[in-house]
């Protein structure tokens, strides 16, 4: 039996109606898994997390594959369909909830096709932690913003992040038959993998509550948008007006900043706030 059938014939059994709201749309083609498990490059040593493993088909190819599968599952009645299906395989953990707030073992890599709507907020997390390599099906619009340069539409501090933590390479298109039911929107794969940072950074905390600061605003001047931060440093009315007038970059906008911009900056700032015996905000 195919694959889509058999995915079509397990959501019958267990009355499933993929739920638009979690981005329920199950990998139906059994090339694409096997394409993402190969570019991960696993070995049999490895600890590999999947998150929105839907009915577990890539799940139990890797658990071929590794030592162990971390496979995450939001929806309940999925985790049911997977703890019967999966039941035989003793090197798969199946956790349930919001990877987002669940407590993760150990893990060396990833190998996923997470749910689109989370997309940005896994990255952020994921970036964070430390992993080997990570594969994804990503929607194509997303995966491409993790590339673009400063003057770009899509530009913001998710593409400034990757470009610091990781090195990012869009693989493989992924048409939407190979989804069931099909997604709106294009796919692709995409591999990430950590990097020595290309620039230096002196504090990150500060580096990056900086992007957060800037990028809400991307499109007012740094001299505007950077108050909330100043702010909370308590500089007295001197010391702030001339940090607006002296930092660098202080009359471009943020969406005009290279990374390595945003790099300097933060490395004033916090050069100027030792200066000033001044404290960082916990």
């Amino acid at each position: 039996m195919g694959i889509v059938r058999e995915t079509q014939r397990i959501l019958r059994a267990y009355k499933i109606v993929p739920d638009k709201r979690l981005d329920q749309n199950f990998i139906v083609d059994v090339d694409l898994l096997h394409r993402m498990i190969s570019y991960a490059r696993i070995s049999e040593d490895e600890i590999v997390l999947e998150i929105g493993v839907g009915l577990g088909f890539l799940t139990e190819l890797l658990s071929q594959r590794c030592k162990q599968v971390i496979a995450i599952e939001v929806d309940p009645k999925l985790v049911r369909v997977l703890r019967r299906r999966l039941s035989n395989m003793k090197n798969i953990t199946i956790l349930q909830g919001d990877v987002l707030r669940l407590s993760i073992p150990s893990f060396n890599k990833v190998v996923s096709a997470p749910p689109y709507s989370i997309s940005s907020p896994l990255l952020f997390w994921l970036l964070d932690r430390g992993f080997k390599c990570a594969v994804f099906t990503f929607q194509r619009e997303f995966a491409e913003r993790l590339l673009t340069q400063p003057n770009s539409r899509d530009y913001g501090r998710l593409s400034v992040t990757t470009y610091y933590r990781a090195s990012v390479e869009l693989l493989d298109d992924v048409p939407r038959w190979m989804f069931w039911p099909p997604p709106k929107v294009d796919s692709v794969i995409m591999r990430l993998e950590p990097r020595k940072a290309p620039f230096s950074v002196n504090n990150e905390e500060v580096f990056f509550e900086i992007l957060r600061v800037l990028f809400t605003q991307k499109n007012r001047k740094v001299k505007n948008a950077i108050k909330p931060f100043l702010d909370e440093l308590r500089l007295s009315e001197e010391d702030a007006e001339e940090w607006l007038k002296t930092l660098p970059f202080i009359d471009k906008r943020a969406r005009e900043l290279a990374p390595e911009d945003f790099g300097l900056m933060a490395n004033e700032i916090v050069d100027r706030i030792h200066k000033k015996g001044l404290e960082l905000k916990e």
